[in-house]
């Protein structure tokens, strides 16, 4: 009855070859689908597969709901307008890298991982006691930072650094930090790195005292003496939580070490580092 019509692909007698399907095949709404519940660093390596799989990553919907909620008001502090106008898979690489912003005095940046909002406020946008007066402090250039300069007290009797930031923040909690190192930072010698410990004292007599402060009434303090001679360390200030999404949320921190009784000096003042609790208990120092 009929053999040849009854013969199937890639048969002696059917009408070719059996073609086995590849990824090429699939097409490209369905790859786009199974990215979208992939995180970005799996959607990237996924993304170089083939071109079928590289144009279905840039799909807006993927990185919709990957971008923290407060995103248009992150471009509206950057100095690049026309970013809002770039497909949302830009938007998301252009913010997972530091962002700086309020004449470069701060960083903004998504965490990879977590898609978390981290800020981070140079040393020039803090208010620094006797900050002017070159007896006590300098501004030393080092690549060490991310801001390129670093305030170094050379030697006080009344250490006050206080800062101020208001900004749209997603609902969670935060974890706020002061970047500090005891010793000067210097150029790398021979390609090895170079700390002056010549004018660290103080610092092992009474700890320093650190305290942050939200115009909703919460209030973190914490103590800890600095330590960890020539090595930058991350003291954890305290956290603070974000319910309103919608409102800018206003936060107040210090760093003092007020005993008048003996100077302070050979510190540096990096930066402050505001980011998710859920990233800041994997990466700093946290006093007590």
């Amino acid at each position: 009855m009929g053999a040849s019509a009854s013969s199937l692909p890639g048969e002696p007698n059917g009408p070719g070859p059996l073609t086995r399907p590849k990824l090429e095949d699939i097409p490209e709404s369905c790859i786009a689908l199974v990215l979208s519940h992939l995180d970005p660093p799996e959607i990237a390596k996924l993304a170089r597969l083939n071109r079928a799989f590289r144009a279905a990553s840039s799909a807006d919907f993927i990185w919709v709901p990957k971008l923290p909620s407060n995103y248009p008001y992150i471009l509206s502090q950057l100095s690049d307008q026309g970013l809002g106008d770039k497909g949302k898979k830009d938007i998301y690489a252009r913010l997972s890298r530091p962002n700086p912003f309020d004449g470069g005095t701060k960083e903004v940046w998504i965490d990879k991982r977590t898609g978390g909002v981290c800020l981070a406020i140079s040393s020039k946008a803090l208010m620094i006691t006797g900050i002017d007066d070159r007896r006590y402090w300098n501004h030393i250039p080092t690549n060490e930072s991310r801001f390129q300069t670093i305030a170094y007290l050379q030697q006080i009797w009344w250490l006050q650094v206080d800062g101020d930031l208001d900004f749209l923040f997603p609902t969670g909690t935060y974890s706020l930090f002061f970047r500090l190192q005891l010793g000067k930072v210097g150029k790398r010698l021979l390609g090895r790195r170079v700390c002056n410990y010549e004018n660290v004292q103080g610092w092992d007599l009474k700890p320093a005292q650190f305290q942050l402060t939200t115009q909703q009434g919460q209030h973190a303090a914490s103590r800890c003496m600095l330590g960890n001679l020539g090595n930058w360390v991350h003291y954890h200030v305290g956290d603070f939580v974000v319910e309103d999404p919608n409102e800018k949320t206003n936060v107040k921190f210090s760093l003092t070490q007020i005993d008048c009784t003996h100077t302070k000096g050979g510190l540096c003042v990096d930066c402050v580092v505001i980011c998710p609790s859920s990233v800041g208990k994997d990466m700093f120092f946290f006093c007590r």
